[in-house]
């Protein structure tokens, strides 16, 4: 049975609560004990302040509830309040992961984060950043980006751009990544230990690093009688993986290993090398870069080196904030660190003496 409701009585809305004041900037303020402008310069990200009074800010903020208004401030700053990521493939962990960390540092900056999908193309990729740029304070782009795409965005003064991925592709730049010729000597050194001296490289050359990689698998081979042989992907997917798989197994110099240039092409080799009758380890070891969570998973797990893609995204974010802030003596480039994870996908070479 339905009940009618009528206007409250005088007592009745005596009793009721009254409605909660949004908190106000002036708020904040007091209950940190420091100025307006100085609560106003931290939300904004215009300034930097003592740990101990960015702390009490930040606990005010918090204990009060007090949400900035984005249009407001950015009628007052000029600013989006938006940072800007653009990924090259939205199916490769490796990206999801840059994305999450990137994120992340955002959202303890009170900014969002969007993000772009250049699907590994390299013909629309001017054409999405002009679309991403109005809306963003500043951008996150690979370090592999076409020229024309790295030229227009020097030239597009105002927001500052920070290259992932490697050194950025021009002096004066800013840019964070691993050293991906230390990176390939770390997994060259960890195959040589092994025993392997017939090794094949599977590259991917519209990528700058994939040449570093190589060089440093070859430098760990230095002073052996070692045979290393080059292979190369039109792209850096699974499928390139498979295909090339018969060409690089069955190849006049069968390899002892295989590295791929990241996991999904070491993915594709490896679930190729079955179906071509190839036991891994046991009659070749197969690794690549990246250490995406799916390398764990698989049957061998994929030994890999952790280029540290999350920790990208966070650093890149961070270094990103701190041009937005004006942070004098920034670095122009930030390494990030790396690390070999051996599974079980690779293992010592079988004695030619045995069946």
């Amino acid at each position: 049975m339905s009940k009618a409701v009528g206007p409250l009585s005088r007592g009745e809305a005596a009793d009721k609560p009254p409605r909660r004041r949004a908190a106000t900037i002036r708020d904040v303020a007091q209950a940190a004990a420091v100025s307006t402008a100085t609560v106003s310069k931290f939300v904004n990200g215009g300034q930097r302040f003592s740990r101990e009074v960015e702390a009490r800010i930040t606990a005010a903020i918090q204990q009060l509830g007090y949400r900035t208004n984005p249009l407001a401030r950015g009628m007052i700053t000029g600013r989006t309040g938006n940072l800007g990521i653009v990924i090259l493939d939205i199916r490769n962990p490796h990206f999801t992961s840059l994305v999450k960390g990137a994120s992340r540092v955002a959202a303890e900056a009170g900014m969002n984060l969007l993000f772009a999908d250049a699907a590994e193309s390299r013909e629309p990729e001017l054409a999405l950043l002009q679309a991403l740029f109005p809306q963003v304070d500043g951008l996150i782009v690979s370090a592999r980006m076409p020229g024309a795409v790295v030229d227009w965005l020097r030239e597009s003064a105002g927001k500052p751009v920070v290259f992932y991925g490697g050194p950025a592709p021009q002096p004066g730049l800013h840019s964070v990544g691993c050293d991906n010729h230390a990176s390939g000597l770390m997994l060259g050194r960890h195959l040589r230990e092994l025993g392997h001296r017939r090794i094949s490289y599977v590259g991917f050359s519209a990528a700058r690093w994939s040449e570093d990689r190589w060089q440093g698998l070859r430098d760990a081979f230095q002073g052996t009688q070692a045979s290393l042989r080059h292979f190369d992907v039109p792209a850096p997917v699974a499928e390139e993986g498979e295909r090339i798989a018969s060409s690089v197994l069955l190849d006049a110099q069968t390899p002892e290993a295989v590295v791929a240039y990241n996991d999904l092409l070491a993915l594709g080799l490896l679930s190729e090398a079955r179906a071509l009758g190839f036991r891994v380890p046991q009659q070749v070891s197969i690794a690549g870069f990246d250490n995406i969570a799916y390398g764990r998973y698989v049957t061998p797990s994929l030994t890999s080196v952790d280029i540290g893609s999350e920790a990208t995204g966070e650093v890149a974010a961070r270094h990103l904030l701190a041009l937005l802030a004006g942070e004098p003596n920034l670095a122009l480039h930030e390494t990030v660190a790396t690390r070999l994870v051996a599974r079980d996908s690779t293992a010592r070479p079988p004695d030619p003496g045995k069946p």
